[in-house]
């Protein structure tokens, strides 16, 4: 069977022996989790090793890997680039503590991955931040020096003959950090889903949650989950706790949130393996390239030497529909085109896939980890930067559900208060329009041309869109 993102094609095609999973019982369930992407898998495996009694079943509507964790660039990023947005929200205190831990989930996860030999061509190369056009050089100098002054700043200024490993003379200047890398996606998830199988949690595919109800037992509040299976057939199981790490999927389960995410899609596009050519550009390695627009340009290679470019800003969502849209070839092939021919000339590269795949971004651009019942647990806003983050979710909601009033779950992400996008259709339409306006302002930096009035305007009402903070 063929998938149409190219990081999940490829994982199945390579994963010679599934292990299977243990069928749902009619015990009762310490913690049920909706979602087997890399919130649900990293939350169950955390809360396993933390307490292997736990007895954990995850209800998962395809495929694990099949959703948003499959489909994602695959670039390990961190907080750091949003230390001043971290310490508006949360104080410097926290904000200081929430880049460390980025940074550390950075190698924890390659740690895990080598612990638990999942291959999943994980390379921890770090990343370059460029400028690629004289508009976003030092744009992040604020963010650096607020970084330097307590001491977190990990990022260095390459020099011209470091600077050719971004691969692209349109980058002007970069900063380099070694905390960072890629990863091949949806391979990660497999992996994930192996380990967590192997721990005994109970992993059902194909799986799409119904509902749920709550009955007053005798001794403790049992909360009754409703699911349809391969059967097709409604069925229940029992828990004590649950939690939803569905990202994108929450505004169709969890109407209530309709407001707190707007989906909008990522595109990519991958080229047929060229590893002569990346050798040649000095791209023969792991780390991200990402430059400094609102809407970023963000490429990476693969090991079989594959580029793979990626852009996002681009199809929003009206009433956060899961559109049949993010399921096909990306229908902004043209500015992704446009993207490479920025960066590479008159490239010439075979391009093998485009997909797409959507993200769930918050209003603030971090992700949120709240209690909206007692015993039900709500995990979305990524905001396009979910890789690393989502093993700090793991963390989180793990702390969360076993109730162990750590540090993780004291952190600023737990039980925000949640501001709210505008209703429909002003949105859809306000972020139309906002979109296009820093398209034609990044457009004119790209040719040398001042934007006009507006389009800086339209700019400054993009919040926390951008990976960085650049003002």
């Amino acid at each position: 069977m063929t998938y149409q993102p190219f990081w999940f094609d490829q994982a199945m095609a390579e994963e010679t022996t599934s292990v299977s999973s243990a069928s749902i019982d009619e015990n009762p369930y310490n913690i049920a989790i909706i979602g087997g992407g890399f919130t649900g898998l990293w939350t169950a495996i955390t809360i396993k090793q933390r307490a292997p009694k736990t007895r954990i079943v995850i209800l998962e509507k395809d495929l694990c890997g099949q959703g948003a964790s499959g489909r994602n660039g695959g670039a390990m990023l961190t907080w750091s680039t949003k230390y001043l947005s971290l310490k508006k929200r949360f104080g410097e205190s926290q904000a200081k503590w929430l880049v460390q831990q980025s940074e550390n989930a950075v190698h924890a996860i390659s740690q895990f991955a080598k612990e638990h030999n999942i291959d999943c061509d994980l390379r921890v190369d770090g990343c370059y931040i460029s400028a690629s056009n004289a508009a976003q050089q030092g744009v992040l100098a604020p963010c650096l020096n607020a970084l330097d002054a307590v001491s977190l700043n990990q990022w260095q200024m390459v020099n011209k003959e470091q600077l050719k490993h971004t691969g692209s003379g349109q980058n002007q200047h970069a900063v380099f950090s070694p905390h960072a890398g890629s990863v091949q996606p949806a391979k990660l998830v497999r992996g994930l889903r192996r380990v967590a199988i192997e721990m005994g949690i109970v992993i059902s595919e194909s799986t799409r949650y119904v509902s749920y109800t709550k009955e007053n037992a005798p001794q403790n509040e049992t909360i009754n989950v409703c699911y349809s299976d391969k059967s097709q057939s409604i069925k229940t199981l029992k828990t004590e706790k649950l939690l939803f790490a569905v990202n994108a999927w929450l505004p169709e389960l969890m109407p209530q949130f309709s407001r707190n995410v707007v989906l909008v899609s990522s595109d990519m596009v991958i080229t047929k393996p060229m590893p002569e050519r990346l050798k040649a550009l000095h791209l023969n390695h792991g780390a991200a390239v990402i430059d400094s627009r609102i809407f970023v340009n963000y490429y990476r290679t693969t090991i079989d030497g594959r580029l793979m470019l990626g852009k996002g800003g681009n199809y929003f969502s009206f009433a956060n529909q899961m559109s049949d849209k993010f399921n096909a070839p990306s229908q902004y092939q043209a500015e992704l085109q446009h993207s490479l021919n920025y960066f590479f000339g008159d490239h010439g590269f075979e391009i093998d896939r485009s997909w797409t795949g959507p993200s769930d971004r918050s209003v603030s651009g971090f992700p949120f980890f709240q209690e909206t019942d007692k015993n039900v647990v709500v995990a979305a806003g990524y905001s396009g930067n979910g890789v690393v983050q989502s093993y700090l979710g793991g963390q989180i909601l793990a702390s969360m559900l076993l109730n162990t009033h750590d540090e993780w779950q004291k952190c600023g992400l737990v039980n925000q208060k949640l501001e709210r996008f505008p209703i429909e259709p002003f949105r859809t339409l306000g972020a139309y329009v906002i979109r296009n306006g820093i398209r034609r302002k990044e457009r004119a930096e790209d040719n040398n041309v001042a934007p006009s009035k507006l389009d800086n305007y339209l700019a400054k009402l993009s919040g926390a869109a951008a990976k960085a903070d650049t003002n």
